[in-house]
Protein backbone atom coordinates (compact mmCIF):
# COMPACT_ATOMS: atom_id res chain seq x y z
CA UNK A 1 0.00 0.00 0.00
CA UNK A 2 1.36 3.43 -1.02
CA UNK A 3 0.25 6.90 0.02
CA UNK A 4 0.73 9.99 -2.15
CA UNK A 5 -0.54 13.43 -1.05
CA UNK A 6 -3.70 12.23 0.61
CA UNK A 7 -4.62 9.46 -1.81
CA UNK A 8 -4.05 5.83 -0.94
CA UNK A 9 -2.95 3.28 -3.52
CA UNK A 10 -2.81 -0.47 -2.98
CA UNK A 11 -1.31 -3.19 -5.15
CA UNK A 12 -1.98 -6.90 -4.73
CA UNK A 13 -0.06 -9.48 -6.78
CA UNK A 14 -1.24 -13.10 -7.02
CA UNK A 15 0.40 -16.09 -8.65
CA UNK A 16 -1.04 -19.60 -8.19
CA UNK A 17 1.95 -21.35 -9.74
CA UNK A 18 3.07 -23.09 -12.90
CA UNK A 19 0.68 -22.56 -15.82
CA UNK A 20 -1.29 -19.76 -14.17
CA UNK A 21 -1.18 -16.06 -15.03
CA UNK A 22 0.31 -13.39 -12.77
CA UNK A 23 -2.60 -11.28 -11.50
CA UNK A 24 -2.18 -7.65 -10.47
CA UNK A 25 -4.93 -5.72 -8.66
CA UNK A 26 -4.31 -1.97 -8.36
CA UNK A 27 -6.75 0.03 -6.24
CA UNK A 28 -6.59 3.80 -6.24
CA UNK A 29 -9.32 6.10 -4.97
CA UNK A 30 -11.93 3.33 -5.07
CA UNK A 31 -11.11 2.34 -8.65
CA UNK A 32 -9.71 -1.17 -9.15
CA UNK A 33 -7.62 -2.05 -12.18
CA UNK A 34 -7.04 -5.75 -12.87
CA UNK A 35 -4.12 -6.87 -15.01
CA UNK A 36 -3.63 -10.49 -16.04
CA UNK A 37 -0.19 -11.37 -17.39
CA UNK A 38 0.15 -14.79 -18.99
CA UNK A 39 3.35 -16.58 -18.08
CA UNK A 40 5.56 -18.62 -20.36
CA UNK A 41 8.20 -21.23 -19.86
CA UNK A 42 11.54 -19.91 -21.11
CA UNK A 43 13.26 -21.79 -23.87
CA UNK A 44 16.89 -22.71 -23.41
CA UNK A 45 18.67 -19.51 -22.59
CA UNK A 46 21.68 -18.58 -24.63
CA UNK A 47 24.66 -17.88 -22.40
CA UNK A 48 26.52 -15.06 -24.10
CA UNK A 49 29.47 -15.32 -21.70
CA UNK A 50 30.92 -12.30 -23.48
CA UNK A 51 34.20 -11.84 -21.66
CA UNK A 52 36.54 -8.99 -22.60
CA UNK A 53 39.48 -11.41 -22.62
CA UNK A 54 37.80 -13.37 -25.44
CA UNK A 55 37.32 -10.33 -27.70
CA UNK A 56 38.87 -10.89 -31.13
CA UNK A 57 38.10 -7.54 -32.77
CA UNK A 58 37.22 -4.15 -31.30
CA UNK A 59 36.50 -0.82 -32.96
CA UNK A 60 35.54 2.38 -31.17
CA UNK A 61 33.59 4.58 -33.54
CA UNK A 62 31.97 7.96 -33.18
CA UNK A 63 28.24 7.23 -33.12
CA UNK A 64 27.72 9.53 -36.07
CA UNK A 65 29.38 6.87 -38.25
CA UNK A 66 26.98 4.12 -37.22
CA UNK A 67 23.97 6.44 -37.46
CA UNK A 68 25.07 7.25 -41.02
CA UNK A 69 25.25 3.54 -41.81
CA UNK A 70 21.73 2.85 -40.54
CA UNK A 71 20.47 5.80 -42.60
CA UNK A 72 22.30 4.93 -45.85
CA UNK A 73 22.15 1.14 -46.00
CA UNK A 74 19.11 -0.69 -47.34
CA UNK A 75 17.09 -1.64 -44.28
CA UNK A 76 14.76 -3.85 -46.35
CA UNK A 77 17.54 -6.40 -45.94
CA UNK A 78 16.93 -9.13 -43.38
CA UNK A 79 20.55 -9.06 -42.25
CA UNK A 80 23.44 -6.69 -41.78
CA UNK A 81 26.82 -8.19 -42.50
CA UNK A 82 29.72 -6.85 -40.48
CA UNK A 83 33.30 -7.40 -41.60
CA UNK A 84 36.14 -6.48 -39.26
CA UNK A 85 39.67 -7.09 -40.50
CA UNK A 86 43.29 -6.04 -39.90
CA UNK A 87 43.46 -5.62 -43.70
CA UNK A 88 41.18 -3.94 -46.26
CA UNK A 89 38.24 -3.41 -46.10
CA UNK A 90 39.04 -2.97 -42.33
CA UNK A 91 35.46 -2.24 -41.25
CA UNK A 92 32.58 -2.90 -43.64
CA UNK A 93 28.82 -2.87 -43.09
CA UNK A 94 26.73 -4.54 -45.79
CA UNK A 95 23.04 -5.11 -46.49
CA UNK A 96 21.27 -7.19 -49.12
CA UNK A 97 17.85 -5.62 -49.67
CA UNK A 98 15.34 -4.92 -52.42
CA UNK A 99 17.73 -2.45 -54.08
CA UNK A 100 20.55 -5.01 -54.17
CA UNK A 101 23.72 -5.19 -52.12
CA UNK A 102 25.03 -2.08 -50.38
CA UNK A 103 28.36 -1.68 -48.60
CA UNK A 104 29.71 1.06 -46.38
CA UNK A 105 33.47 0.93 -45.68
CA UNK A 106 35.48 2.70 -43.01
CA UNK A 107 39.24 2.84 -43.21
CA UNK A 108 41.11 2.12 -39.96
CA UNK A 109 42.44 5.70 -40.07
CA UNK A 110 39.02 7.27 -40.68
CA UNK A 111 38.25 10.40 -38.65
CA UNK A 112 35.22 8.55 -37.25
CA UNK A 113 37.28 5.68 -35.83
CA UNK A 114 38.89 6.39 -32.46
CA UNK A 115 40.39 2.95 -31.83
CA UNK A 116 40.99 0.04 -34.17
CA UNK A 117 42.08 -3.32 -32.71
CA UNK A 118 41.41 -6.10 -35.20
CA UNK A 119 43.35 -9.34 -34.79
CA UNK A 120 41.71 -11.46 -37.47
CA UNK A 121 39.28 -11.14 -40.35
CA UNK A 122 35.71 -11.87 -39.28
CA UNK A 123 32.55 -11.65 -41.36
CA UNK A 124 29.27 -12.26 -39.58
CA UNK A 125 25.64 -11.53 -40.35
CA UNK A 126 23.14 -10.29 -37.78
CA UNK A 127 19.38 -10.02 -38.16
CA UNK A 128 18.44 -6.37 -38.63
CA UNK A 129 15.28 -7.00 -36.60
CA UNK A 130 17.56 -7.79 -33.63
CA UNK A 131 19.82 -4.77 -34.20
CA UNK A 132 17.06 -2.17 -34.63
CA UNK A 133 16.14 -1.93 -30.91
CA UNK A 134 19.70 -0.77 -30.19
CA UNK A 135 19.24 2.30 -32.41
CA UNK A 136 17.42 4.07 -29.55
CA UNK A 137 20.63 4.02 -27.52
CA UNK A 138 22.63 4.85 -30.67
CA UNK A 139 20.59 8.04 -31.16
CA UNK A 140 21.57 9.26 -27.68
CA UNK A 141 25.19 8.15 -27.75
CA UNK A 142 28.38 9.93 -28.75
CA UNK A 143 30.62 6.84 -29.15
CA UNK A 144 30.07 3.15 -29.75
CA UNK A 145 32.40 0.26 -29.06
CA UNK A 146 31.83 -2.60 -31.51
CA UNK A 147 33.33 -5.89 -30.34
CA UNK A 148 33.16 -9.49 -31.52
CA UNK A 149 34.40 -12.69 -29.96
CA UNK A 150 35.69 -15.83 -31.69
CA UNK A 151 32.13 -17.18 -32.13
CA UNK A 152 30.93 -13.97 -33.80
CA UNK A 153 28.85 -12.70 -30.88
CA UNK A 154 28.47 -8.96 -31.21
CA UNK A 155 28.67 -6.43 -28.39
CA UNK A 156 27.58 -2.86 -29.06
CA UNK A 157 28.47 -0.63 -26.12
CA UNK A 158 27.04 2.88 -26.40
CA UNK A 159 28.58 5.74 -24.44
CA UNK A 160 25.91 8.27 -23.47
CA UNK A 161 26.55 11.63 -21.80
CA UNK A 162 23.52 12.94 -19.89
CA UNK A 163 22.54 16.57 -19.31
CA UNK A 164 24.69 16.73 -16.15
CA UNK A 165 27.75 15.61 -18.09
CA UNK A 166 27.78 12.19 -16.45
CA UNK A 167 28.71 9.27 -18.67
CA UNK A 168 26.81 6.00 -18.74
CA UNK A 169 26.97 2.95 -20.97
CA UNK A 170 24.27 0.86 -22.62
CA UNK A 171 25.47 -2.52 -23.78
CA UNK A 172 23.64 -4.56 -26.39
CA UNK A 173 24.48 -8.13 -27.40
CA UNK A 174 23.50 -9.96 -30.58
CA UNK A 175 24.26 -13.49 -31.74
CA UNK A 176 25.28 -14.07 -35.35
CA UNK A 177 22.72 -15.31 -37.84
CA UNK A 178 23.21 -19.04 -38.35
CA UNK A 179 21.62 -19.07 -41.81
CA UNK A 180 24.45 -17.51 -43.81
CA UNK A 181 24.30 -18.27 -47.51
CA UNK A 182 27.10 -16.91 -49.58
Amino acid sequence: SFSFTGTSTALKMCYRGYGYPLMLFLEEGGVVTVCKINTQEPQDLLDFDFCSTKVVNKIILQSEGLRKAFAELDMTSEVMQITMSPDKPYFRLSTFGNAGSAHLDYSKDSDLIEAFHCNQTQTNRYKISLLKPSTKALALSCKVSIRTDAQGFLSLQYMIRNEDGQICFVEYYCCPDENITE
